[in-house]
């Protein structure tokens, strides 16, 4: 029943962290619209943009990961006493949640990433 109700949790927990990620990253273009709008009037490509995007969501996923596992790690003795036949930090539960949280937040980071290069460069710069 504890592992269950812990899964339950670790699924809604993950699901909320996609949201955060694609609201933090959607409000992060809407403020750099002028910049993205700037950056494609010289001649940055669509790639370009998207890259732009997708390294800014991989810093917050990066710190994530590290605070996350540092974490995961300190409290290995309190949920040691909730697993059964496997440890606490076993590596592959511990690389299978991270590969699950890159996954969902790349497919996060999506929406804002591809909405961003359909700025227009002229209407960005008329609006300043």
């Amino acid at each position: 029943m504890t592992a269950a109700l812990l899964g339950i949790f670790a699924v809604v927990a993950l699901l909320l962290a996609a949201v955060g990620i694609c609201g933090v990253l959607s409000y992060s273009v809407a403020q750099r619209t002028r910049e993205i709008g700037v950056r494609m009037a010289v001649g940055a490509t669509r790639f370009d943009v998207l890259s732009l995007v997708f390294r800014h969501a991989g810093g917050f996923v990066a710190a994530g990961i590290v605070l996350g596992f540092t974490c995961g790690l300190a409290s290995t003795r309190l949920i040691n006493g909730l697993l059964f036949n496997t440890g606490a930090a076993d590596s592959a539960s511990i690389a299978w949640a991270i590969s699950a949280l890159a996954s969902i937040s790349a497919l996060a980071a999506c929406l804002p990433a591809f909405g961003a290069p359909s700025v227009n460069p002229a209407q960005t710069l008329r609006a300043e």
